[in-house]
């Protein structure tokens, strides 16, 4: 099988880059009800050691509006930080205790890479939440950061004209 990735996957914005000390950043929610997967990427630059950690929360609702919005856990991150990010190769994945929110005290002062993966089986599907965003939550001090949404293995293929963002 000899796809594209456009043609295997999507993607969306969650959040555009913006100064994330500038207020809370709420990203756009994206459906996953065609998509079995989503990946979150966040992308930052360096700050200051004690005033720029980032806290990822994910959230979950019913609707595009966030219609019973609450936290989605999740128990893995896998993230790649250092001064100077063409020097790091690798990611380093934490596990954590299944929880809606993630920060990394030592991210202030880094570039950032960090991906969060869920699987439409971690949504509550039951009570008909198949929408997701990523929150961030305001820093102490300039920093810039941003979210991009990536939508894979299609239930029914990748329909281009249909979109998966509020």
């Amino acid at each position: 099988m000899n796809k594209r990735f456009l043609e295997a996957a999507t993607i969306a914005s969650g959040i555009k880059p913006v100064d994330l000390a500038s207020g809370n950043n709420a990203g756009d929610y994206v459906c996953m009800k065609d998509y079995s997967r989503l990946t979150i990427v966040f992308y930052s630059n360096d700050g200051s050691a004690t005033t720029d950690d980032v806290t990822l929360t994910v959230q979950q609702a019913q609707d595009a509006s966030g219609t019973g919005v609450k936290s989605l856990n999740f128990t893995r991150i896998d993230h790649k930080q250092g001064t100077d990010l063409e020097a790091v190769e690798q990611f380093t994945t934490v596990t954590q205790t299944a929880a809606a929110t993630y920060t990394n005290t030592d991210s202030g002062e880094n570039e950032q890479i960090m991906v969060i993966d869920i699987q439409d089986t971690d949504l509550d599907i039951n009570n008909d939440f198949d929408w997701v965003r990523l929150y961030i939550a305001q820093t102490g001090a300039a920093k810039i950061g941003c979210a991009l949404y990536i939508l894979s293995e299609p239930k029914y293929g990748v329909d281009p004209a249909v979109s998966v963002i509020a």
